[in-house]
């Protein structure tokens, strides 16, 4: 059936099961339709469709995925090659900026709610939102199922807990399953506890892949949005957690990608030294007029320059060291601003 009819088809079959929106005048034009359908795809409440209705959303979802294009993991650029990157397991990380329901890996990760329902606002721009759409009506049900199997065990009142992860199959995405997890929320400020909690987030969905032989995944940007996690240190501690994990897991894992919608967000981890490290370093002392606090003296011996180094060697000791070429050296400043 052409994609036009089956939209057709689709939106009157979903209102008529939406009740409520039975007789809903929908515009005629394509992106009007599509709207629609979505929007009652969103609001549907879990629970079991008709096959043939079933069978006409699963044909359209399915071509939909090839309109978007489907992304397969060999197109999608190690950090070694993208960056010249020389971090460890640089062969084994990717960043890609995109659409998440585009990729074909063996897991993407859904930024979930608590109640792992998926968003039911219409139209929302939220990842968990465009995952269950994309994925089709089958994948709040299955949602729903485990949580009912989980609240008869626990209790009535049972909600997800943060960084526990649930997996489920993918359905009309072109990912074979979907890892979903709640993060942390940052009600006033950041926490070590939160801290902990989001890195939680990262181990254990890559537990769960090792657990059930997922080679590759594709990380969104956990608790970023409405959760208000500060981007730039959730995106540092993706790429710490993530990096040692994979040295804690020798050949449990062949690509982790973190996937990035906004160019911030992809500005952000590219400078979590996903690019090259320029060595060695030589530190350029600020004076004692910079913006900051310290308990010891700037210049003196065991002031700020011995405080960096510190910081810096602690950060930089995993690495291994390469002569830059030019004979140049990375200066690092303090921010008179900051």
């Amino acid at each position: 059936m052409a994609q036009a009819r089956l939209l057709e088809e689709l939106l009157e079959r979903f209102k008529a099961d939406s009740g409520q929106y039975r007789d809903w005048a929908v515009p005629g034009d394509d992106t009007s339709r599509r709207a629609a359908l979505r929007s009652l795809m969103n609001i549907r409440l879990p629970r079991p469709l008709d096959e043939e209705t079933l069978r006409l959303q699963d044909e359209y979802l399915s071509k939909r995925a090839l309109e978007k294009g489907v992304v397969a993991l060999s197109e999608i650029p190690a950090i070694v090659e993208q960056y010249g990157s020389a971090r460890p397991f640089a062969d084994r990380l990717s960043l890609w900026q995109g659409d998440i329901t585009r990729l074909s890996v063996d897991a993407i990760v859904n930024a979930a709610n608590s109640q792992m329902l998926g968003c039911f606002v219409p139209m929302h721009t939220c990842i968990d939102n465009c995952i269950h759409t994309f994925a089709g009506v089958q994948l709040r049900l299955a949602c729903a199922e485990r949580m009912d199997a989980l609240r008869a065990k626990y209790g009535p009142d049972y909600e997800q807990p943060t960084a526990v992860p649930m997996l489920t199959g993918g359905y009309n995405l072109p990912a074979k399953h979907v890892i979903h997890v709640v993060g942390p929320i940052v009600e006033r400020r950041l926490t070590p506890a939160l801290e902990r909690d989001l890195a939680d987030c990262y181990r254990n969905v890559l537990d769960l892949c090792r657990e059930n032989g997922l080679k590759s995944v594709a990380f969104c940007c956990i608790s970023t949005g409405v959760f208000r996690f500060p981007e730039e240190r959730a995106a540092g501690i993706a790429v710490e957690t993530v990096t040692d994990w994979l040295a804690e897991n020798p050949g449990a894992l062949d690509r982790a990608v973190f996937n990035v919608f906004k160019d911030e967000d992809k500005a952000l981890y590219e400078r979590m030294d996903l690019c090259a490290v320029p060595f060695p370093l030589q530190l350029q002392d600020p004076g004692p007029s910079a913006f900051c606090q310290f308990e010891r003296p700037l210049v003196e011996p065991g002031g700020l320059r011995e405080l960096l180094l510190e910081e810096i060697g602690k950060i930089l000791r995993p690495f291994p060291q390469r002569g830059n070429a030019q004979g140049k050296s990375l200066q690092l400043v303090v921010d008179r601003k900051s």
